[in-house]
Parts: C-alpha cells; structure tokens; sequence
C-alpha cells in the first residue's frame, strides 16, 4: 500500500491508479453516478485505506480516504470520510466493511 502525505495527494494517486468513482456513503450501501449505482456490503471490496489528520487535533480535521472497487459492477472508486462520521442511520454491514 501506498504512503501518501495528504488526502489530496491520495486521491490523485489513486485517481491514476484507476479509483476514479465519487463514492457517498448511504445508508445500507454505497452509492455513485448520482445514485445510479448503489453497492450493498456484499457488492464491493475496500482495497486500502489512508488515515490523515489536519493541521488541528480537532476531531473535525482528520479524514480516511477508502479505495473501493466492486468486481460485480465494474467500479473502482474512492469514498472520503471524516473520523465518527458514522451515525445511527449506517447499517452495521456497511460500518464493519469500513473499519
């Protein structure tokens, strides 16, 4: 797995690595294109992950950026999320694939 210094580095590289869906994360699945696809847990694969933190130690401030790639829909992508963004309304499927 690659090291990378920064979130925007990250996805530039994974980017040119082929990741080059917009993942957002709903809640029982993963979806891209403007919900035209939407990846159940079972449907796609988290291929690395990439922790950074910002200038602050606000938990605000630090973000992972996931690659994903689903070999059933043919899609590689990245989903950008903030540390604890996971609320109530995230199934435990999609939370457990995301730890």
């Amino acid at each position: 797995m690659k090291d990378y210094n920064n979130r925007v580095e990250a996805l530039e590289g994974l980017k040119a690595e082929g990741y080059v869906e917009d993942f957002n994360l709903k809640e029982n699945c993963l979806e891209c294109r403007a919900g035209h696809y939407q990846l159940l847990h079972d449907e796609f694969q988290v291929d690395s992950s990439h922790r950074f933190e910002g200038d602050t130690s606000a938990p605000d401030d630090q973000s992972v950026v996931y690659a994903i790639s689903s070999p059933t829909h043919e899609l590689k992508g990245t989903l950008v999320s903030s540390y604890g963004m996971y609320t109530d309304t995230v199934t435990n499927e999609i939370i457990e694939k995301l730890r």
